[in-house]
Parts: structure tokens; C-alpha cells; sequence
């Protein structure tokens, strides 16, 4: 995974110089704008980049099957190389966005280890001894800061797809990209749906809602979508992105299913988040109506009654993480996630890719649904 390592690391760079390149236009207009770059640093400080080397991969999967193709030799194409690196940081982009807005709407208070941003504008809020509500404050805060980070994201993307050579590769890969906007933005609320319309849903269709977030919500932009547009930009036929869209999404799944997991029982040194954190903002996962389907009565009470109490206690939480590995939802999650990435691995050897993409990307299937709790 050197080479990996190294495009992370070539990705933090280019955040960096783009916010720094913000910074005299937001000087410019005022003093009082400096939280607009300094709060997106710091929260794209972070993170494992999984969207933006499954959008290089991609790109390497279509590009690398030239014969003389050298990613680290004079053969490249710098000028497309440079393309796919800033689709990448733009995909970080548009990811920060989210997680922004996701934690507004979960009332979430930490975000990889340091307060959500809008915590953090209701800090700046509370410590100005400013009028008014600091909450109300930092709510419009964290919205503005990540509709900012969308534009930024659409101005990185915008300016790769431009440099291009290919019109048709520009084309097909804003396609991409575009759908993936709207699927996530739909399955945000998909998500946001099933927290406040369960009840009035028959119980033998929580399950498939919650499985249909999944998909829309994460799977489709976290990774099948970065690997199409990168395909794309490299001028992928309909057969490459369907290739890689047959190993994107049950990876996306697996990779959100495990999510889910750390959520309620991950240590809060490896998410960033408190122990349970899930629980308490009231996530319907795909692993909750599983052991619905499984408890009896009276535990599907006690399950219902518990989850989305924003203040549950500690004992509280390890009451519902009981009952869900005593459920059995636990193990069939697990199975679920080995069964998707098997899913996916079948579908790699079947893809016309690269011979470099592949190693890497069945090593990234490995990575990004790797058990750390």
C-alpha cells in the first residue's frame, strides 16, 4: 500500500494549499471570517481519504491498462494525473460537507476527536458573550460552513473535469459525479425518514428501509461512486464503469454496515465518537431492525423505549449492546459484511482493470471493512 500512503499524503497537501488559498479572499472581506478556514482545516485533517483513493483507483483502473502506462515514470499523463488528484480532494471536499451537515442533524457533538462544527460556532457564540441563542448561532454556523465546502468541492471537481482532454471523459465523469450528489442527499433524508417515521411503518418493511439507506445514503458515494468518476475521467467505457460499479457497491455496503457497528460498539479512540453514540441519536440500522425481527416482545419494547434517549448513561448503553449481540443481529451483520465483500472480491476478478488497480483495490476491500472493536 505505499503507493497509497503516498497519494494520502499528496491529498493532504492539496487541502491544505487550497484552504490556504481561501484565506486572503476571506481576509479580505472581513476579520471575523477566519473560523471559515480554520474549521475546515482542522476537520480535514482527518479522516482515512477512502473516497479519494477509490476515485485515483479508479481512474488507475481504466488508465493502467495502457501497455506503457508508469504512474511514477516520465509515460504519465501529468495533466491527467493532475485531473483525477484534484477530483480526489474535491471528493474530500464534498465529504467534509456531509459530515458537517450530519452532525447538525444528529445533534452530534464530535466529529474525528474535536467538536462538530457547529459546537464549535456555538462556542465562539457562548465565549463572545454575543446576543441571542448560541445553539441557533452555531446551527447556521455549521450549515454556512458546509455549504461553503460544497462550493469548494464543486469549484475543485469543476476546474478537474475542465482540464481534461477529452470532452466525452469530462462529460461522463461530471455524469457520475452529479448522480452522486443526488443520491446522497436523498438518502440523508431517507435517513433522517425512517428516525422519525418508523413507528408507521409495518415491521416486516424496517429491514428493507434500512438496507435502502444504506445504499443511498453511503455505499453508492462512499465507494462505487469515487471509482466510476475516476474511471470516467480516464475515458472508462460503460462495460469499465459497470465493472467497478459491481465491486463499488456491495464494498460500500459492507463498508457502511461495519460503520453501523462502530457506532454503537466501536472505541471512541478509533471513531472519534462517544461509545454508543448511535444509540443515543436513535439510528435505525440495518443491525436495530435486524434484532427486532429476532427479540421477543417485550425486548423489542425495552429496545424502543431506550434508543434515540440522547441521554442515555453508560449502563443504559450497555444494556441495548447486550441486547443486540443476544439478539444475534450482531453475528447476522457480520455474515452480511463477509458475504458483500466476497460479493465484491468475485466481481473485481470478473472486471477489466489493471493489473496495479486491482492489488491495490482487493487490498482496499480488506481495509475499509476491517474490524476495529
Amino acid at each position: 500500500m505505499a503507493e497509497s500512503t503516498r497519494l494520502v499524503d499528496v491529498v493532504q497537501g492539496r487541502i491544505d494549499e487550497f484552504i490556504d488559498r481561501q484565506r486572503p479572499t476571506l481576509d479580505r472581506i472581513a476579520p471575523d471570517l477566519v473560523p471559515f478556514a480554520t474549521f475546515p482545516g482542522d476537520l480535514l485533517r482527518g479522516g482515512k481519504r477512502f473516497r479519494a483513493l477509490f476515485c485515483y483507483w479508479g481512474w488507475r483502473s481504466v488508465a493502467g491498462r495502457d501497455a506503457g502506462f508508469d504512474p511514477l515514470g516520465e509515460t504519465v499523463d501529468e495533466r491527467a494525473l493532475d485531473a483525477v488528484m484534484g477530483a480526489a480532494v474535491g471528493l474530500e471536499f464534498f465529504h467534509a460537507a456531509a459530515l458537517v451537515h450530519d452532525d447538525i442533524m444528529d445533534n452530534s457533538d464530535t466529529r474525528r476527536g474535536l467538536p462538530a462544527a457547529h459546537r464549535r460556532f456555538e462556542s465562539l457564540h457562548r465565549d463572545g458573550g454575543w446576543l441571542g441563542s448560541p445553539v441557533a448561532f452555531g446551527t447556521s454556523g455549521g450549515l454556512l460552513m458546509g455549504d461553503l465546502l460544497l462550493a469548494w468541492s464543486d469549484e475543485l471537481v469543476s476546474d478537474a473535469f475542465d482540464s481534461l482532454a477529452s470532452r466525452d471523459a469530462a462529460r461522463s465523469a461530471r455524469r457520475e459525479f452529479n448522480r452522486m450528489r443526488t443520491e446522497v442527499t436523498v438518502g440523508q433524508y431517507l435517513d433522517i425518514l425512517e428516525e422519525s417515521a418508523w413507528r408507521t411503518v409495518p415491521d416486516h418493511d424496517l429491514l428493507p428501509r434500512a438496507q435502502r439507506v444504506i445504499v443511498y445514503k453511503s455505499a453508492k458515494y462512499s465507494v462505487e461512486a469515487p471509482l466510476t468518476i475516476g474511471a470516467a475521467m480516464a475515458g472508462g467505457d460503460e462495460q469499465a464503469l459497470a465493472g467497478l460499479s459491481a465491486f463499488g457497491l456491495p464494498l460500500g455496503i459492507a463498508y457502511q454496515l461495519r460503520d453501523d457497528m462502530l457506532g454503537v460498539f466501536g472505541d471512541p479512540a478509533v471513531t472519534g465518537k462517544p461509545a454508543g453514540d448511535d444509540l443515543r441519536e436513535g439510528k435505525r440500522t440495518v443491525l436495530v431492525a435486524t434484532a427486532r425481527r429476532a427479540l421477543p416482545p417485550s425486548a423489542v419494547r425495552l429496545l424502543d423505549e431506550l434508543l434515540g434517549d440522547p441521554e442515555l448513561d453508560d449502563d443504559q448503553v450497555a444494556v441495548l449492546q447486550a441486547t443486540l449481540r443476544e439478539s444475534g443481529a450482531v453475528d447476522s451483520v457480520e455474515q452480511t459484511i463477509s458475504d458483500q465483500v466476497e460479493r465484491a472480491v468475485q466481481a473485481l476478478d470478473r472486471a477489466d482493470v489493471a493489473p496495479s488497480a486491482r492489488s491495490q483495490l482487493s487490498r482496499l476491500a480488506e481495509t475499509v471493512t476491517r474490524r476495529d472493536y
